[in-house]
């Protein structure tokens, strides 16, 4: 899931080709469905990503009351609305009345605060759940963010690889001073590890697929004392999409999508895709499917982040998005760290009851 910012936005303002009363709103390569004469092209507003939570005073006064999604009826997310997909909000509230929005912007102030905005926590079911014990150690994941959100995180024809995103459960495993730890995406991020249970779906996986192993012998080929494996789990049980798995059986599905490891100097770096492949072929761990390698093309990666899903090989259902990552690593100012972003499927974001366990 992405960072939650709410931003100050310049619009850019589309026509609805099924709607009189309805036009467009285009934040980055996102466009949200709004009141036809309300906005012009050039003008500033703000913009309230997916996955956040309204307050019902905020949702009362955008005339939203009842429209959101969840069981409170206060989550932004995507929908189509007369055909056309809308990706967030776009609104003026009356808080910001009188803010120079074009300044609250270049200084990239953030309202989600002051507005009481605040991102959705997916739920943990019990089979994800367990006693967690601190490990100031363990290498955490990270939040990757939408690029249709920041279309400017890539240079147009820069070497990339793009692998399938699987609906799933990230799952982060490091090996450090000679011991394992486990932990979910969120979890790792406040480091802290899942004590080791039988019944716990992170560490059924990892022991199943012979992570911790393969993790010391990363460790070992590449003389370095913490290495972070990151990995989806998935199959029947974990998510709404199973991709022929049993999530919930003595071996869940299992891919690899990214390895950290620590130099010398304390630092972590992420292996290249190149060296990534190279490291799993001989650890022998799966790896998420690899969809895409060549220069940076926006639409050619937008369109292939639709269609059927690759990593059962029987195309059981729809696929869920891309991954995108430079062939080479190196940092970028949008993200504040390493160059990776996603495209995520519209028929995925609008599909009815899909789950979003972390």
């Amino acid at each position: 899931m992405s960072t939650l910012r709410v931003t100050a936005e310049r619009l850019t303002v589309h026509p609805h080709d099924n709607a009189d009363a309805l036009e467009l709103a285009q934040v980055g390569l996102y466009r949200a469905v709004v009141a036809k004469g309300r906005y012009r092209t050039g003008d500033w507003a703000l913009y309230i990503p997916e996955g956040s939570v309204l307050p019902d005073d905020l949702i009362d006064e955008l005339g939203l009351t009842g429209k959101l999604a969840g069981s409170g009826k206060n989550r932004v997310k995507a929908v189509r609305l007369r055909g056309e997909l809308s990706q967030g909000i776009v609104c003026s509230p009356a808080e910001v009345n009188g803010t120079d929005l074009a300044a609250a912007h270049a200084e990239g102030r953030d309202f989600a605060a002051e507005l009481g905005v605040t991102k959705w926590v997916p739920p943990i079911p019990v089979h994800m759940e367990g006693e967690m014990i601190a490990a100031p150690g363990l290498v955490p994941w990270i939040d990757i963010e939408d690029i249709k959100r920041y279309p400017s995180l890539f240079e147009p024809g820069e070497p990339v690889v793009a692998t399938e995103k699987i609906h799933g459960t990230a799952c982060a495993l490091t090996f450090a001073g000679g011991e394992t730890f486990v932990s979910s995406k969120g979890f790792s991020g406040k480091r802290l590890a899942i004590r080791h249970s039988p019944s716990n779906l992170y560490w059924r996986a990892v022991e199943a697929h012979g992570v911790p192993a393969a993790a010391a012998r990363v460790a070992e080929a590449l003389g370095t004392g913490r290495v972070g494996v990151f990995g989806e789990v998935f199959g029947k049980g974990v998510q709404d999409l199973g991709y022929g798995a049993i999530g919930r059986g003595e071996r869940p599905g299992y891919a690899v999508f990214d390895i950290a490891v620590e130099g010398a100097d304390g630092a972590v770096r992420w292996l290249d895709p190149a060296e990534l492949a190279g490291v799993l072929d001989e650890i022998g761990l799966p790896r998420v499917p690899e969809l895409y390698s060549g220069p940076y093309d926006a639409d050619v990666l937008l369109g292939l982040a639709t269609g059927r899903e690759t990593v059962s090989g029987a195309n059981a259902h729809l696929r869920e998005g891309l991954v995108v990552r430079t062939a080479t690593a190196r940092y970028s100012p949008v993200t504040g760290g390493r160059a990776i972003g996603k495209f995520v499927s519209p028929a995925y974001l609008t599909r009815k009851n899909g789950t979003e366990y972390e």
